[in-house]
């Protein structure tokens, strides 16, 4: 998606992955030529394009970061092998090494979940600033909601780093924070930053983005593939586990004169005696939940449609979750439902990668064309 995101003006040098499925759907959109099947603790600078390239995209697994996993952290280099989002020191030593031989890329982008900035007290966000500190590169981070461009709430951070050498546009730094992509909890982050890194932070800026014109009502299929509407009676067990205040949601949106689409996760909440119990949690607000993967901690999201009186129900289908990441429908999905969904929920939103690219790297690579390779979801 990072390569959809780019767009045709960029040439994808290289891509990796190490899940077979992703490798394969990556195939089939975009050929076989500049993918390899592998971990990236196992790649080596052989791997890697011959000359400098323009842009290294990372986007390191988020579960040991986010709330739906277990907040085991980034992990320090030596541990690179005990944790997922550890992936990150293997891609950096590759970073090294290119500067090394002389191939550094002029710009990176690392992508992950809002977590990070608060993992581990903010010790994971310190050790990613700390590499990039430690390297020929001026960085700074943005935070950017997938929201702003497609209705699903999905706030992530973005790592954008370049080149000392490179030429900024002025207008892209600000003196200070930004409201618009730096929040109190980024800010403090930075805070936590060593005092090598502070001097190599930047404070980026961009333009605000138009407002969202896309209601996620309109992305819903009224005969969806790969799901089926849900009977009578599985629409009213899924409507039994809501807690009375979102009931009431529900209650609330048959009074209203449009067709009206919620998502719904289930959830594992205590109740009044403290006992664990499934609840179904809905929104009615324009916005899908954040999509996961199947086998994430939160469980796949479902939608709920009400016409008045009438209310239908059924797993969000591949091809909604799809548009949810702004991939065109003519993205060709895996045929198995669990396979697009984790494609989709594992992605990143590719609206918010042109968005990126567009004001920020490509103003200041512009002297040269657009080369990338890119490692990750």
């Amino acid at each position: 998606m990072a390569r959809a995101g780019l767009g045709q003006s960029w040439r994808c040098l290289f891509a990796n992955d190490f899940d077979a499925m992703k490798v394969a759907t990556y195939e089939r959109n975009y050929g076989d030529a500049d993918i390899k099947l592998e971990d990236v603790a196992k790649l080596t600078l052989d791997d890697l394009p011959a000359r400098p390239s323009d842009l290294a995209w990372a986007s390191f697994p988020c579960q040991d970061l986010s709330l739906a996993g277990d907040s085991k952290g980034l992990g320090r280099e030596r541990d690179e092998a005990l944790t997922r989002s550890g992936s990150f020191w293997p891609f950096w030593k590759l970073m090294r090494g290119l500067a090394e031989a002389g191939r550094s890329p002029r710009a990176i982008v690392l992508e992950n979940v809002y977590g990070c900035l608060t993992s581990h007290a903010g010790k994971d966000f310190a050790a990613i600033g700390a590499a990039l500190s430690s390297s020929e590169y001026r960085f700074g981070a943005i935070v950017v909601n997938a929201s702003r461009f497609v209705p699903q709430s999905r706030p992530r951070v973005f790592f954008i780093a370049t080149d000392r050498n490179e030429l900024i546009p002025p207008e892209l730094v600000s003196n200070g924070p930004d409201a618009e992509w730096h929040p109190k909890s980024l800010v403090d982050a930075f805070e936590g930053l060593s005092p090598s890194a502070k001097k190599r932070w930047l404070w980026w800026t961009a333009p605000a983005p138009r407002v969202r014109k896309t209601r996620f009502a309109d992305l819903i299929e009224d005969e969806p593939t790969g799901v089926a509407w849900h009977s009578p009676a599985e629409t009213d067990y899924l409507l039994s586990l809501m807690s009375p205040v979102n009931r009431a949601k529900v209650a609330s949106t048959k009074l209203s004169a449009k067709r009206m689409v919620g998502s719904v996760y289930r959830r594992t909440r205590p109740d009044a005696n403290g006992v664990k119990r499934q609840r179904a949690e809905v929104r009615f607000d324009d916005l899908a939940g954040c999509l996961r993967t199947p086998a994430g901690g939160s469980s796949r999201q479902s939608i709920l449609v009400i016409d008045g009186e009438r209310v239908r129900s059924r797993l969000l289908s591949p091809r909604e979750a799809a548009r949810l990441m702004g991939l065109e429908d003519s993205y060709r999905l895996p045929a198995r439902y669990n396979d697009a969904y984790h494609v989709c929920g594992d992605g990143v939103c590719v609206p918010v990668v042109r968005y990126i690219a567009k004001t920020l790297l490509e103003p200041i690579l512009a002297r040269i064309s657009h080369a990338a390779w890119r490692i990750g979801a």
